[in-house]
């Protein structure tokens, strides 16, 4: 790795629309109207690049390790139903939900090998990510993904408060590698695991997840859930 790689971060596709947007209003505004709001525009054109980024992840290779679909803080472990647009019943799974706030790389990643099973978007509102009910409300797009071993889970990308687009690019019957990009979310917003039954999660809420390298949970461990809250 070169010395330059190690300071410019590759910038996803999807940002440079937005980045080019920015760049164009902030030279109008500094020529046009005002000098110092074209400074303020090079500012906020720097901060939509940040955001698009995408950098090379590192992903743990044993079989059965799940990793955080996305960058951000756990903000919740709790048990829900999957979405029902999935079909996989209505027995609480254990979910951890992930926060990006406008900081966070949102590029997401597959948590594990596997298959995809369903992909099924979901129109809805757009309140506070972090709240616990816009799992059911918001706008969404859930994974029903099978692992090699025949079960199954789930993952979903809501939009939140400022995020208002989804996008995604695998499809029903596609396999998939742990890590690999799945989609990205524009422009805070959450994500949401559901796990196996009887499997725990290694993770706090209040931890930063990697996505892409944090784990989540060991499919075939048996150690038990991580106990404590770390924001305490």
């Amino acid at each position: 790795m070169s010395a330059i790689d190690t300071v410019v971060v590759p910038i996803h596709r999807a940002g440079w629309p937005f980045i080019a947007a920015f760049a164009v209003v902030s030279l109008i505004l500094g020529l046009a109207v005002w000098a110092p709001l074209g400074w303020i525009g090079l500012v906020l054109t720097a901060w939509c690049a940040y955001f698009f980024r995408d950098p090379d992840r590192v992903t743990p290779t044993r079989p059965g390790l799940m990793v955080s679909p996305a960058d951000g803080r756990v903000t919740m472990i709790v048990p829900a139903v999957p979405p029902p647009e999935l079909g996989m019943g209505d027995k609480p799974l254990t979910r951890i939900s992930i926060f990006l706030n406008v900081f966070n790389v949102h590029v997401n990643r597959v948590p594990v090998d596997g298959t995809i099973v369903a992909a099924e978007y979901h129109p809805g509102t757009f309140l506070n990510a972090a709240l616990d009910k816009a799992s059911e409300t918001n706008e969404r797009m859930s994974f029903r993904h099978r692992l090699p071993d025949g079960r199954e889970i789930a993952y979903v990308q809501i939009a939140g408060l400022v995020a208002r687009r989804i996008l995604w690019w695998v499809k029903a019957g596609q396999e998939v590698r742990a890590g690999e990009r799945f989609g990205l979310i524009r422009f805070g917003s959450r994500t949401d695991v559901y796990l196996p039954d009887g499997v725990a999660p290694l993770v706090c809420v209040g931890q930063t997840a990697i996505g892409g390298e944090t784990i989540l949970a060991d499919l075939a461990g048996t150690e038990p859930q991580r106990q404590g809250d770390v924001r305490r």
